[in-house]
């Protein structure tokens, strides 16, 4: 785990200046993959906590969360019982804030302008079973990632002055009219009403989205839906 974590940039990753401490994302990972009691995981927790990947006092985080929560997630797995708590909450917390100003988005490997909030469901959701059987609080997390669904387009189709958009659904798409953010090609369009037409079954991915007001060639192949409420999440 400290080789993961050391071969992080954490000063190259953006952040508010006024929130964002690389120096105490680095030293609190570190601290808490090798904390052996409970107060060394709350001292780890607490560079984390105050500056490091978020901000308790102000409720805000930092890119670095989305970067942070696959390691947090390890330390969760391998940890010490104390260091797992603290990671667990960590990740909660970082879910649950709000970012500051300019600093609301990061670049993944499925898009470049992808709200942290999603990007940190999105790592959560990747390790589903290590979070199912930590017990109450993984399973509550993951029903909390559940909230920032992601939708990739694979093929659309003209119904009426809809559009039909078939392809994969991460997530849970709630129920109802909803607006979402259009992500194609590093470009961002809102669309104003969206919902879900047909939901996945068996435990498939697949599923279809109505996209009202909309033609096909709006919504190309590859391009992702994410909850606009994600991307107006700000201090």
């Amino acid at each position: 785990m400290l080789d993961a974590i050391n071969a992080v940039d954490w000063g190259a990753i953006p952040g508010h200046p006024d929130w964002y401490e690389p120096a105490r994302a680095a030293r609190g990972l570190r601290a808490l993959a090798d904390a052996a009691n409970l107060v060394e995981a709350a001292e780890a927790s607490s560079l984390l906590g105050g500056g490091g990947i978020v901000q308790g006092h102000s409720a805000a985080v930092s890119p670095a969360a989305a970067v942070a929560t696959p390691l947090l997630l390890d330390i969760a797995q391998q940890g010490h019982p104390a260091a797992r708590d603290a990671a667990l909450g960590l990740v909660d917390e970082a879910l649950s804030s709000y970012p500051h100003g300019e600093y609301t988005r990061v670049t993944t490997s499925y898009g470049t302008a992808v709200p942290i909030c999603c990007a940190i469901a999105h790592q959560l959701r990747a390790r589903s079973a290590l979070l199912a059987g930590l017990g109450k609080r993984g399973r509550a997390l993951l029903a909390d990632a559940a909230e920032h669904w992601r939708f990739e387009i694979r093929e659309c189709v003209a119904d009426s002055n809809d559009t039909a958009a078939f392809g994969a659904l991460a997530g849970c798409f709630p129920s109802g009219v909803h607006a979402a953010e259009l992500h194609v090609g590093g470009e961002i369009a809102v669309l104003d009403e969206v919902a879900l037409e047909y939901p996945p079954v068996d435990g498939s991915a697949e599923a279809c989205l109505r996209v009202t007001g909309r033609r096909p060639a709006e919504l190309p192949p590859s391009a992702a839906l994410f909850p606009a409420e994600c991307g107006e999440r700000v201090h």
